[in-house]
């Protein structure tokens, strides 16, 4: 690498460390001892949509480094919480954690052993790797949220609930399609804790309409 390459590369390296301390939920997300500041986007959209009880069954997708599961390990206090990543995520207590991916079929049979019966919630704050391509990264994060659709769709109770990160794209009307056939109220929110420059959103679902015994 050149000089100048370097000299920039390492410019901007700093400039993004400096607006990442500069955030303000960063900076609370340190305070409060979350893992990271997307916790505060779970607590904002549980506010609004009451989406965790202290009995639900919660199945945490894309958990690590475990900032939502963080949230809802302080909500439940009877029920199960199991977090799902393809990278590893350090000890919380009252939440198990399972390394693995959804392409994997025996992740599916997995989550499937370790509750034994439908789930009253699905989370997915799931995201695919940056590329430097924000078409193809939205339309990648779109695919993640759609596998984690259709397990949902599969597992929640009857009035279960699905909230899912997505990017606005070429996907996304493939995505709230999909979810309007099988949930009788889906709803789409930007948290406030979101950038606002990001093109990120949450898609809100609750109540299967086709009902999968």
């Amino acid at each position: 690498m050149g000089l100048n390459k370097y000299l920039k590369k390492n410019k901007t390296s700093k400039n993004w460390l400096k607006e990442k301390h500069k955030d303000f939920f960063f900076k609370r997300s340190r305070i409060q001892g979350y893992r990271s500041r997307s916790a505060f986007k779970l607590i904002e959209m549980n506010n609004k949509f009451n989406i965790l009880n202290k009995n639900s069954s919660v199945l945490d997708l894309g958990s690590s480094p475990g900032g939502w599961s963080q949230v809802v390990a302080k909500k439940i206090i009877t029920g199960k919480i199991l977090a799902v990543d393809v990278n590893f995520m350090e000890k919380i207590d009252n939440v198990d954690f399972l390394k693995g991916d959804l392409d994997d079929d025996e992740i599916y049979k997995k989550i499937g052993l370790y509750f034994n019966h439908k789930i009253d919630v699905v989370l997915s704050d799931m995201a695919a790797n940056t590329s430097g391509h924000k078409d193809l990264d939205s339309f990648r994060t779109g695919k993640l949220c759609i596998k984690a659709l259709e397990l949902a769709k599969k597992n929640l109770t009857i009035n279960g609930v699905f909230l899912s990160k997505i990017f606005m794209g070429s996907i996304f009307k493939e995505i709230k399609e999909n979810a309007k056939k099988n949930f009788k109220k889906v709803v789409i929110y930007k948290p406030i804790s979101s950038k606002k420059e990001s093109k990120e959103v949450y898609i809100y679902c609750k109540g299967i309409s086709k009902f999968i015994t």
